[in-house]
């Protein structure tokens, strides 16, 4: 139901709001009056609402009963004097508005698939500087020969692991230090500088390949095993993974977009084919809107693009959220309040090791994902 237009307020105006009061306009005696000098607003947040909006003579009080239930509105005091109350409320009607939240998606919300069965490997030192691949050494049950990790894989299980990077850049003495037999990396690991040393102090380096989709995931756990001599244990732990994923089509095949945020460095993006998002969107039945209307996995977010996109929801990564402000400082950035996400804060925010990962807690998070955005369209 629309932000209702009242034009004029009597004994009973049959409009019961559903969303934020975007204006309140009272018209008596065709005079109209646009300065406001005071106004007092109550509102409690139940079923049913009592409401007050108090400009100097004019009360009116939304009633705390079943008066709510049939959309009446009653006055206790109306004077013939005409006002004009332009408010931007979050305040609800029979119902609860949107409110400035969203909905979170943590790492407690998912689960991983594992193996429990015992296996040897061909090296017994690895450290590992490929997106996500420390979480899949983990889920092959080698944990135990993981000596250093990039910053990307941060299960509880792998705290104890040594960091070797600063951000995400590489330091080739922290490699070095622990003595791998086994350096693991892929296309976007770096700085090359580092790489090199690494090379040069006779470590053996393997490039795994990156993962945007969940048909990825099989061909990225392959070649993780292959790189530790597990190949064996590699299909089993593929085998399951593959069981696991459940696509599903939520209703009314929702339109989402995905934006990745970096509010500290001004990085503002809408994400497009091949994002990794748009795998995960269409694993739920949805529709990713930048898929739809640009042509690079990463865009310039502007006004005009989500204009163009204008989707019913918003997925970002929860340290990107958190970079721009939050919720309040998202819906600042352009257009996006004008979204039909915005207006209604249908905003999904995921763990950023979380989201593009594409690994074994992959599965889980496209059946949290589908339950979110359920709960945001409704």
């Amino acid at each position: 139901m629309t932000a209702p237009d009242f034009t004029e307020v009597a004994d009973a105006v049959k409009v019961c709001p559903f969303k934020p009061l975007t204006s309140l306009v009272a018209a008596f005696e065709g005079v109209t009056i646009t300065q406001v000098r005071s106004a007092t607003i109550i509102a409690t947040k139940a079923l049913l609402i009592e409401r007050t909006v108090c400009v100097d003579t004019f009360t009116v009080i939304r009633q705390k009963d079943s008066t709510c239930q049939v959309k009446l509105w009653h006055n206790t005091q109306v004077h013939k004097t005409a006002l004009s109350l332009l408010l931007v409320l979050g305040l609800t009607g029979c119902t609860s508005s949107p409110e400035a939240t969203s909905y979170t998606i943590s790492q407690d919300d998912v689960t991983s698939i594992s193996l429990s069965s015992e296996a040897t490997f061909s090296v017994s030192r690895v450290v590992v500087l490929a997106n996500g691949v420390a979480e899949i050494m983990n889920s092959l049950n080698a944990r135990s020969i993981l000596v250093g990790r990039d910053i990307s894989s941060t299960e509880d299980a792998l705290q104890n692991i040594p960091l070797v990077v600063s951000g995400h850049q590489i330091i080739s003495e922290k490699v070095i230090a622990l003595n791998p037999d086994l350096v693991i990396i892929d296309a976007s690991s770096g700085p090359k500088s580092a790489l090199d040393q690494i090379k040069a102090a006779g470590v053996k380096i393997v490039v795994v390949p990156e993962s945007w989709t969940l048909n990825d995931i099989a061909i990225k756990v392959r070649a993780v095993g292959e790189a530790i001599g597990a190949k064996a244990q590699a299909e089993l732990l593929v085998e399951q993974i593959q069981e696991k994923i459940k696509t599903t089509a939520v209703e009314n095949t929702p339109r989402i977009a995905f934006l990745y945020l970096r509010g500290t460095s001004s990085i503002y993006l809408i994400g497009g084919p091949g994002s990794g998002a748009d795998s995960l969107i269409q694993a739920i039945g949805a529709i990713d809107v930048g898929a739809l209307n640009f042509k690079r996995p990463f865009n310039t977010l502007t006004a005009e693009a989500l204009a163009v996109a204008n989707p019913d929801v918003i997925l970002v990564m929860s340290k990107g959220l958190e970079s721009v402000g939050g919720i309040s400082g998202l819906l600042k950035l352009p257009g996006v309040a004008q979204t039909n996400a915005g207006k209604s804060s249908r905003i999904i925010d995921v763990d950023d090791s979380l989201l593009l990962s594409f690994g074994p807690r992959t599965p889980s998070l496209v059946s949290a994902l589908a339950l979110a955005v359920t709960k945001a369209m409704a």
